[in-house]
């Protein structure tokens, strides 16, 4: 939530701009898991006012590793316990390793948006990419490999359940504007809001699962300011609450679970930012074990299906945008909220454009991920599922980069946190252009859009 304009020049060298094909094949999987736990000692993410580093660790951050091939096509997942993705750099780097030792053609980068892990900036001095951060792209490049290694035949089958573990934290106030509503102590949702868990499970070809990717839109912010103990937060106790799940039903088959953030702009968990001595832990178990629970039930239900015809379809496009705001009043905004740091960012970067990475990914025609590089509010998500064409669409926030919140147009106008504040720096509309962008490519990897009008084939 802190990245404030520093990102403005995200540029990637590996762009694909038509739909890449693997077809004719089985499709093969594979996972990994690695820890990234940092240092003690680092600054922590996600909240302005602390200002003291991470004294302990409550439970490890991971980061988790898929790898999906069909022909000669390799796409990875890589899903970190994070607040948000690593700096550009660090993701064209780590592509690199992946194409060159590993043969793997995509790699989707995401972060599950805890507040309880470390600060990642958005850019680096020269020659200055923090040590730990250096340790953890090697550490993931190796879980890249080990994936790579475990491929294996793999069939796949979807599921969907609901859930109730938060609500919308913009509400009308008394005077008429929009604004802050932290905690939900009562656990009445607040509209709009998303329920849904998406699950994609994954099975080797005797049905034996290897992951179960579970799709959920809502803050990881149980923990608030006070807490100085690194954790992944509710998404940690989900991941483990389904891997319980499984393992009680067959020791030997034991899934690797991921936790894949949606929509979460504008949507906090019921307990949000509870202070420790109010038992933020129990708050966050409970938090973890309800849309765990949910999802393993789901999960362990699903009949995978093997496919004769596998294929992997991926692009990432490059939206150019710009700033939303009058420079020089942004500029003012950021000095007064977030320090001459960040004033001295903006300034660096004042003239150059925002390019906006999309990632859009079909697995066998029917199983649709769209990306968007921030925090988008939840009324994307469930238009995106709304309009997709293909039967399963998954939605993915916090990927491949960090521009901050992506509010609707409606959103934008009634205003508060995220929609109208220094924590938005992309012009209104942009996140209706990522949908689109994501359909129009869903669209022409199912052959339906074409580079030649209908008159030629007459």
């Amino acid at each position: 939530m802190r990245s404030i304009m520093r990102n403005v020049c995200i540029l990637y060298i590996f762009i694909w701009m038509f739909p890449v094909l693997g077809l004719g094949a089985a499709l093969k999987a594979g996972v990994a898991k690695v820890d990234i736990t940092p240092p003690l000692g680092l600054k922590m993410y996600g909240y302005g006012g602390r200002k003291e580093g991470a004294t302990s660790i409550l439970d490890p951050l991971y980061a988790r590793v898929l790898v999906l091939e069909a022909g000669d096509q390799r796409v990875a997942m890589v899903v970190c316990d994070l607040g948000r993705p690593f700096a550009p750099a660090w993701i064209e780097r780590l592509r690199k390793e992946a194409k060159e030792k590993y043969g793997i053609s995509y790699v989707l980068t995401a972060a599950i948006h805890t507040h309880a892990g470390p600060e990642i900036p958005d850019e680096y001095p020269p020659l200055a990419v923090p040590d730990w951060e250096t340790g953890v792209l090697e550490k993931i490049s190796k879980a890249l490999g080990e994936a790579q290694q475990r491929l294996t035949e793999a069939r796949l089958g979807t599921g969907y359940g609901i859930a109730y573990i938060g609500h919308n934290r913009l509400r009308e106030q008394p005077d008429g504007r929009f604004g802050w509503f932290m905690l939900n102590p009562t656990m009445v949702p607040t509209a709009p809001v998303d329920p849904t868990v998406s699950i994609l499970r994954i099975d080797n070809a005797a049905g034996a699962p290897l992951a179960v990717l579970v799709n959920y839109a809502c803050h990881p912010v149980v923990f608030g300011p006070d807490n100085l103990k690194y954790s992944a937060d509710w998404p940690g106790v989900m991941d483990s609450t389904v891997e319980r799940a499984f393992a009680a039903g067959s020791p030997g088959a034991v899934p690797l679970c991921f936790f894949l953030q949606g929509g979460d702009g504008d949507i906090n968990p019921f307990y949000a930012v509870t202070p420790l001595e109010q038992d933020a832990v129990g708050r966050r178990d409970w938090t973890g074990n309800r849309i765990g629970e949910e999802a393993a039930r789901v999960a362990k239900g699903i009949v995978t299906k093997p496919e004769a015809d596998a294929s992997l379809q991926f692009t990432e496009d490059l939206l150019e945008t710009h700033l939303r705001w009058n420079p020089d009043k942004w500029r003012a905004a950021l000095l007064a909220s977030w320090g001459p740091e960040a004033a001295a960012s903006f300034d660096r970067h004042r003239n150059e454009p925002m390019r906006l990475p999309v990632a859009t990914l079909l697995i066998n025609k029917r199983i649709a991920y769209m990306t968007m590089p921030g925090e988008p509010f939840v009324d994307f998500q469930i238009d995106w599922r709304n309009r997709c064409p293909v039967p399963d669409a998954f939605f993915m926030g916090y990927s491949n980069g960090s521009f901050e919140y992506f509010p609707t147009v409606r959103a934008a106008s009634l205003g508060g946190y995220g929609a109208a504040s220094t924590a938005t720096q992309v012009e209104v509309g942009a996140g209706e252009r990522m949908v689109n962008q994501a359909l129009v490519r869903v669209y022409e990897m199912l052959g339906r859009l074409t580079d030649a009008p209908e008159d030629l084939k007459k």
